[in-house]
């Protein structure tokens, strides 16, 4: 396996928002996915209700880097997986408590030949937003992409910063 490059990922700063949107409801494609699971296409393949015209719900999350949010004593650590995007072509913005991390993985120059059996390498553009448990000091954040991880460090601004207090 290839092994990317250490290198720093700027970091910038977003409009000021009051509070993270909430979750879209996607009714359609909660039956969907739902419908999905209950009739594997192997079993079902014939009896399958094809929707052309609606996307696939395992391609839209396949597009969604899955993220780790660490809450730290002075930090917070956000890790996404993010293989194969090179740190040029990744964008990472802070908007109050929300971090929002775009992307895009090009396509190979190199064109097979034959048909696909399977054909399951996404590429294109992805976007993660996510909110944060704290309050972050956005002038001081840092990210760098290491082996296909996007770890970005965000210092808590000194109100936010965890402190033990003793009882007497």
């Amino acid at each position: 396996m290839a092994r990317e490059s250490k290198g720093q990922v700027p970091v910038t700063k977003g409009k000021e928002i009051e509070k993270a949107p909430a979750r879209v409801l996607r009714p359609v494609e909660d039956v969907e996915r739902m419908f999905d699971e209950f009739f594997p296409r192997d079993w079902s393949w014939p009896l399958r209700w094809e929707r052309p015209l609606l996307p696939s719900l395992a391609t839209i999350e396949a597009r969604m880097p899955k993220l780790d949010i660490i809450d730290r004593d002075d930090e917070v650590i956000v890790k996404a997986e993010v293989p194969g995007v090179n740190k040029d072509d990744i964008e990472i913005s802070l908007t109050g408590n929300l971090v929002t991390i775009k992307g895009e993985t090009r396509k190979e120059e190199k064109e097979e030949k034959g048909d696909y059996y399977r054909c399951e390498i996404s590429r294109g553009a992805f976007s993660r937003m996510a909110s944060l448990p704290v309050e972050v000091d956005d002038s001081k954040a840092k990210a760098v992409l290491t082996d296909g991880v996007l770890e970005i460090t965000l210092p808590k601004v000194e109100k936010a910063r965890k402190r033990s207090i003793k009882v007497d």
